[in-house]
């Protein structure tokens, strides 16, 4: 049986963004005094450590914690999935047919793992006999570290990155260099073809840490094929399918064999908020890069990976994003307009692990120019800066961010 309710401020989404929202809106002196959160999930991931799963540095059941210990206390969870959106009704209905209004709604869904855009993906991905791995997923991130035990001399280890926006654009490369890296312990390194395949025109797009990226490369003896996209996966015969389709050239496809295959599957905003009144043309809600706030309706706010903002896809973005759209919907809220916004620069951070024990600290805005946090040069490998992933930013995350303190 359907029902209706009605609250002051509705969030779409219970992951990183959502939850940071909820919780800064709740410790405000200007709260709103009532908050819904829509999230079907039992379960809370911490996703950017499933980078570590992969290479055998932890199990992937650190990365998981029960919703229901981060919703904040006052917020209400209606545990149910939003289906569409009525922005001139104010209403949000859910896919058990409930009707949710709002005085305002902040959007943060996350993006979709678009398995089946690349044909023979979906089948090899679930068969752990393939040789096909990703950690963009909770179920298939230690399957990866299984693979890459398996490696031996005159095996090729292949790592793809697509052309759509991802969660955090480094991650392609990151479980790279860490298999190269276990290849050299066990090695075997000179023995084994590891190669790159990304649709891009650089390695990077901030040149401060591709000039190192460059040199971790070539360290490893990495193939890096830029303008090339992954079409097709053929698990029967391992074999990778590649278009090339850069400079003036006609495309052509370029079929490789693989023993070990991780795929970072192309990612798009999820399928609701493409059909929604919300979306742009390429699907993403449609906001200001700067205030966060929607285009068309003004009580409206979306921050994470499904807005429109041209920032890196990572929970770092989210970090300085959430402040912006609770101080500009609050302002709303209480002034009836947004007279003093505060703007978010475009600040994204990819930590980008070049080993075991080593890392690239990246941090840049929306001119990819560096924006730092340390005084020090992280665009140099440390182990500092691993060790501030691997254990501290965690901790920042489940007892800071989440709770509405970072």
């Amino acid at each position: 049986m359907s029902t209706s309710s009605q609250y002051d401020v509705v969030i779409v989404g219970g992951g990183t963004a959502g939850i940071t929202v909820a919780a800064q809106l709740q410790q405000s002196d200007r709260a709103p005094e009532s908050i819904a959160i829509i999230e079907p999930s039992d379960t809370h991931y911490y996703q950017p450590i499933w980078t570590l799963v992969g290479a055998g540095v932890f199990d992937k059941e650190i990365s998981e914690r029960p919703m229901a210990d981060y919703i904040p206390e006052g917020a209400t969870w209606l545990q149910d999935a939003a289906a569409s959106f009525d922005p001139e009704a104010n209403t949000v209905t859910t896919k058990g047919g409930d009707t949710v209004a709002y005085n305002y709604l902040v959007v943060a869904p996350g993006l979709q793992l678009d398995w089946d855009a690349v044909p023979g993906l979906a089948e090899s991905i679930d068969d752990p006999n393939s040789g096909v791995v990703s950690n963009y997923a909770y179920e298939y991130c230690e399957d990866t570290w299984d693979v890459m035990q398996q490696l031996k001399p005159g095996d090729n280890a292949v790592f793809t990155q697509p052309a759509t926006p991802i969660k955090c654009g480094g991650a392609p490369q990151k479980i790279m260099y860490l298999t190269a890296d276990h290849l050299r312990r066990e090695g075997i390194l000179d023995d084994v073809s590891v190669q790159f395949y990304t649709p891009g025109t650089v390695i990077f797009g901030v040149e401060k840490f591709a000039r190192t990226l460059r040199k971790v490369v070539d360290r490893y003896g990495i193939d890096v094929n830029l303008h090339s996209e992954l079409v097709e996966v053929r698990s029967a015969s391992n074999e990778a399918v590649f278009r090339a389709t850069g400079g003036d050239s006609a495309p052509s496809e370029r079929v490789v064999p693989y023993d070990m295959l991780h795929v970072t599957p192309p990612q798009s905003a999820p399928d609701f908020i493409k059909e929604s009144p919300l979306s742009n043309e390429d699907g993403w809600v449609d906001v200001d890069k700067y205030t966060l706030q929607h285009t068309t309706y003004e009580n409206v706010f979306s921050l994470g990976d499904a807005g429109s903002t041209p920032n890196a896809k990572t929970g770092a973005a989210v970090r300085k994003q959430a402040p912006t759209v609770v101080e500009n919907l609050l302002q709303l809220m209480h002034d009836g307009e947004i007279t003093a916004p505060k703007e978010y620069n475009g600040y994204a951070s990819c930590p980008l692990v070049t080993g075991y024990g080593k890392l690239v600290l990246a941090e840049f805005d929306y001119n990819n120019e560096p924006d730092p946090s340390f005084s020090f040069d992280t665009s140099q490998e440390r182990y500092s800066m691993y060790a501030l992933k691997a254990y501290g930013l965690p901790q920042m995350y489940w007892h800071g961010m989440l709770r509405g303190r970072a």
